[in-house]
């Protein structure tokens, strides 16, 4: 396990004082690879608190630039970045607030062919993409590398944040859900409107990328009751959150009770 240095400890005192992390938990945190997709509305927020905990590796897909209308919510970014690789600004950005991390930034789009072998360098997965495509894309990979996943989406006022761990059984016996059990299908083309076309508060992004950040570092350290199972549902209008119990569905295609394992 690596120690931590006298600047570190300083750093990470909150941390340390709580029984739940500590020291060993605040290693564990040093010594983690986590791989974020996307550095956009989720992605800012995540990444700096993952920053600020003190992740060792933080890894960055994302092969967009930053533009102003980014701005709004993306706050990892700022008005000189414009026109930058968001990896490229998300890794400055990580650096000025924590240089104890490592910063692993990939400019390039997830894929069937670069998935499985991009993840699988990773502890744990957070995605804040914002298609479902991708969400499936990823999802999958994670499932075959055996990888914790924590997965968020957000549009309007409206935010959903879950952590996924198929390949492992529940108290049950049975395999935890996977996406697909939660989300079978992906919807129709054209029926779920962009975040360009459907608008988004600025300030849910923030509120569900720290608690990305918070289920993640609840992974790498075991502390409380995760998400797996557990389907966060947040709506800011009326300001209010429910939490919805799902689970294993045998005819899924990654886990289910015919599918090849």
């Amino acid at each position: 396990m690596m120690s931590l240095s006298p600047e570190e400890i300083e750093r990470y005192a909150r941390h340390l004082v709580l029984r739940e992390i500590g020291g060993p938990g605040q290693q564990k945190l040093k010594s983690a690879r986590v791989l974020v997709i996307g550095a956009g509305g989720l992605g800012a927020p995540l990444l700096q608190y993952l920053a600020a905990a003190g992740v060792g590796v933080i890894a960055i897909v994302d092969n967009d630039t930053v533009s102003l209308s980014n701005l709004q919510r993306q706050i990892i970014h700022d008005t000189k970045g414009i026109g930058r690789p968001k990896v490229e600004s998300a890794r400055e950005a990580i650096g000025r607030l924590n240089p104890h991390v490592r910063v692993e930034p990939h400019a390039l789009r997830l894929t069937q062919e670069n998935a499985r072998a991009l993840i699988s360098g990773y502890d744990v997965v957070a995605d804040g993409s914002d298609n479902f495509a991708t969400r499936y894309l990823v999802s999958d990979a994670c499932f075959f590398e055996r990888k914790p996943l924590v997965t968020a989406a957000v549009g309007g006022f409206d935010a959903s944040l879950t952590t996924l761990r198929p390949f492992e059984a529940g108290p049950d016996g049975k395999p935890n859900p996977t996406y697909r059990c939660l989300f079978p299908e992906a919807p129709p083309p054209g029926t779920a409107p962009s975040c360009e076309e459907a608008g988004i508060l600025g300030a849910l992004a923030g509120v569900v990328g720290a608690m990305m950040a918070l289920e993640v570092v609840r992974e790498i350290v075991g502390f409380g009751e995760s998400l797996v199972g557990r389907l966060l549902l947040i709506d800011t209008l009326a300001m209010r959150l429910e939490t919805l119990r799902y689970g294993w569905d045998p005819d899924n295609p990654l886990n289910g009770a015919t599918s090849p394992r």
